[in-house]
């Protein structure tokens, strides 16, 4: 689709990005955070960047009606083997995926009452025309969420940096700051459940080089981790 930037990880590698999703915050800090902001049940949401549909039950089993939306049609076939996979029909009733972007939300204006982005709307500046899309389909009181790293710290946001050298974290944060975004930092962590699903996981993540480095002087399966929780509200 027009103005679709790809995924250097879950277009190319579908399968190792489902390990990582598992794998992301295990303690559920970043949801909880979310619920202290806004209560989803009973709420229409949508999840812009769905992927391959990994978050989406999970919302489902609180909210009236969750809508997907991806912009790689492989992914979006995933999405809805997994949605058609449900064994709950009720939760299945709850879930549709679309194909769309995020800049132009296959929604109707004022219709959504949380909106989920997380690592879609990545590096800040460049992302407005989704940003005004985000202020478009929220309802009056609605919030929209965005979970993006934070890499001014945690061994996580280290290796990050050391990956895209060009990144400037202290310039995303006044970006959003400018956009009148509220941004909470989350201390989360990876915790994959063998040394070869970690491995796996850091080398989409990074460059061969850089991962290489990364596993040699990194042991186990774990690993500190720092987001940033930015939301707006309608």
């Amino acid at each position: 689709m027009k103005g679709v930037i790809p995924s250097p990880n879950i277009w190319r590698y579908p399968q190792v990005y489902e390990l990582e999703n598992r794998g992301v915050d295990p303690d559920g800090v970043i949801e909880s955070a979310m619920r202290e902001v806004f209560d989803w049940t009973g709420s229409t949401v949508l999840d812009v960047g769905c992927g391959s549909g990994f978050h989406l039950p999970r919302f489902a089993a609180d909210a009236a009606r969750v809508i997907g939306v991806e912009p790689h049609p492989p992914l979006l076939e995933l999405a809805g083997r997994r949605t058609a996979a449900l064994t709950d029909p009720a939760l299945r009733s709850r879930i549709e995926v679309r194909p769309g972007t995020a800049q132009r939300l296959p929604v109707w204006d004022g219709s959504i009452d949380v909106l989920h982005a997380r690592w879609a709307y990545f590096f800040g500046p460049g992302c407005e025309p989704g940003l005004a899309e985000v202020r478009r389909v929220l309802r009056r009181g609605g919030v929209a969420f965005v979970i993006d790293n934070d890499a001014t710290r945690s061994t996580f946001g280290g290796w990050f940096r050391r990956g895209l050298p060009s990144y400037d974290p202290l310039e995303v944060e006044r970006f959003w700051a400018r956009q009148g975004w509220s941004r909470r930092s989350l201390d989360i962590r990876w915790e994959l459940p063998t040394r070869a699903d970690f491995e796996a996981v850091v080398k989409i993540e990074f460059p061969p080089a850089l991962a290489a480095k990364i596993l040699a002087g990194h042991p186990g399966t774990t690993v500190d981790y720092a987001v940033n929780l930015l939301w707006t509200v309608g």
